[in-house]
């Protein structure tokens, strides 16, 4: 009874009135059926798991430092790749020799050309091109390929037309398909584009029909379905928001490999007439067996290769980030 007495709490101590102590609450019934619940934001948790690891940062910041120089540093650089075509001894330096004829700079630490450009200019030349068509192909076959598929997996009557269309594209040889497109048509940029495009996101609008078969006979799309809900409807508001961590993750697959086939297609002389990665490399491909010309051919594929890598990383990781499962 007396550890009773000591846990009791005299409310005169306290100096409040009995207003301020005791006070009538309404019942209300809307307010009953309210739950406290911290506020959740779906891209804010996205970003806090992705920096929470510091090679996230890292990682992007190199990607940062490539996107500017692929399209900030050739703008404000006044690169003329014939501008010492006349000098034969300006032609196929190392970097130390070309520092040594022109100056130490940024622009000579790759060495000098066939032409006597460059080689450190005219690779980001080459690098703005290559980006911007895998970014190009990569919008246009992720946009088309994510609507039909949603719509192919949700749908029957679709699904039955869709899947002949691609058992017969899909059995093709996607660079079988690209190289004879880009035979018929005139080896430029937007052919580039369209042979990677017209059918490339057949594949992608495949990978998301499977993921979407997966998902669409759950309850909550069964109850849209009986209250009379668009299928189009369904398959944009009830599935795609759940598969975004999926979409970011194909999405960074897919960038990468535009550019690979680009310098493939570059490299057997079938790619771009425009002066892209490839074409660099394919140019520089004598220079890979001549003693003391090498760095003028590995220079554009390294940076090929670091760009590419960099791309599927960064877009694993973002993917990973997307999974709501990692926001815990």
């Amino acid at each position: 009874m007396s550890e009773m007495n000591k846990s009791l709490v005299d409310l005169s101590d306290l100096g409040l009135s009995e207003e301020e102590l005791f006070s009538h609450v309404d019942h209300s019934k809307q307010e009953s059926e309210k739950i406290t619940a911290p506020r959740y934001s779906y891209w804010r948790s996205v970003f806090r798991v992705f920096f929470r690891k510091r090679i996230n940062i890292v990682i992007l910041a190199l990607f940062a430092l490539i996107l500017a120089f692929t399209y900030i540093y050739p703008v404000v650089t006044d690169y003329n790749p014939y501008a010492n075509l006349m000098n034969a001894s300006a032609k196929h330096l190392l970097p130390s020799k070309a520092m040594a004829m022109f100056g130490r700079n940024i622009h000579w630490i790759l060495g000098a050309g066939a032409s006597g450009q460059s080689t450190f200019d005219a690779v980001w030349y080459g690098s703005r091109i290559s980006i911007t068509m895998a970014f190009i192909c990569a919008a246009i076959n992720m946009t088309v390929g994510i609507v039909v598929g949603a719509i192919w997996g949700f749908s029957k009557k679709v699904d039955a037309v869709m899947t002949q269309v691609y058992n017969i594209i899909g059995n093709v040889p996607y660079i079988l398909f690209i190289s004879v497109l880009v035979l018929i048509f005139s080896a430029g940029f937007w052919t580039m584009v369209f042979a990677l495009t017209v059918t490339g996101w057949i594949a992608i609008a495949y990978f998301i029909r499977t993921q979407v078969v997966i998902i669409r006979d759950r309850e909550y799309n069964l109850a849209s379905r009986c209250l009379g809900t668009p299928i189009f409807r369904i398959a944009m508001k009830n599935i795609l928001p759940f598969m975004t961590s999926v979409i970011v993750t194909l999405a960074a697959t897919e960038i990468p490999s535009y550019i690979s086939y680009e310098v493939f297609l570059s490299y057997i002389g079938m790619g771009m007439s425009d002066m892209s990665l490839g074409r660099l490399i394919y140019q520089a491909e004598n220079a890979m067996l001549t003693p003391g010309w090498q760095f003028e051919f590995w220079s554009p594929v390294v940076v090929a290769s670091i760009i590419t890598t960099v791309l599927y990383v960064v877009g694993q990781n973002l993917g990973d980030a997307s999974d709501p499962r990692t926001h815990m």
